[in-house]
């Protein structure tokens, strides 16, 4: 969670998986970022299989939190997959 000037103001695990699937809520993290008092967020998680290529459902889930936090004023500025490699969304243009 970053502010208006994307410093840190807070990191925070939100959600488990399991080795090829996690629920991610939304609401949840609209959530989170507004008790944070947050401008912006940086989201990332980690791909087990070690292959950080992003999956249509990283697609998706990202375009869902995206449009979710701009509703409260809230950027996504990136997504980042972590595997062997790492993977930005916002370097790959896919914001």
């Amino acid at each position: 969670f970053l502010d208006n000037q994307h410093r840190v103001l807070r990191t925070k695990e939100m959600f488990y998986g399991t080795v090829n699937a996690a629920s991610v809520y939304p609401r949840e993290v609209v959530k989170a970022s507004l008790a944070t008092n947050a401008s912006a967020v940086i989201l990332y998680h980690n791909h087990p299989s070690g292959d950080a290529t992003p999956s249509q459902a990283d697609r998706r889930i990202t375009r869902q939190l995206t449009d979710a936090l701009a509703l409260v004023d809230i950027r996504v500025l990136d997504h980042v997959v972590v595997g062997e490699q790492c993977v930005s969304f916002a370097e790959r243009g896919l914001l």
